[in-house]
């Protein structure tokens, strides 16, 4: 099975845009109601704008830090535990799927996104891995 860049070039030899993944993360505070709804606006825009550009794979905004359900295995037996994992800063708030033919790219698509100026734009390359389905 083939990982990374192998799988994007295993068809051809000619490379073809890379997957990354945005993620946003800011602090509970970040964000009062009332620009809340100002910054995902401008984000929608965005999403549009990539979209037209055939550069948007998808996006989300997140439900507040409290709402998630960890899941772990070990040793065969199940855990399941709702709330925050761990005690953060910043939490993760929602994500972009961009595909773009650099970092640089990626790079210049996040700084223009509301949320990273009131808190981190994290970017991902995607691994594509042969045999999965694309999206």
């Amino acid at each position: 099975m083939l990982f990374g860049p192998q799988a994007r070039t295993a068809k051809s030899r000619i490379p073809k845009p890379m997957k990354y993944l945005i993620l946003m993360y800011a602090s509970a505070e970040a964000w009062p109601p009332e620009e809340h709804q100002e910054a995902l606006s401008q984000s929608i825009a965005i999403c549009h704008e990539l979209h037209q550009r055939g550069q948007f794979r998808g996006a989300a905004p997140l439900e507040p830090g409290h709402t998630p359900t960890q899941v772990r295995v070990r040793e065969g037996k199940t855990s399941v535990v709702n709330g925050p994992f761990v005690e953060t800063k910043e939490q993760l708030g929602g994500y972009f799927i961009v595909e773009v033919d650099s970092l640089e790219e990626a790079v210049a698509i996040a700084a223009r996104l509301p949320g990273a100026h009131r808190g981190t734009a994290e970017i991902r390359p995607i691994m594509e891995v042969a045999g999965v389905p694309e999206f």
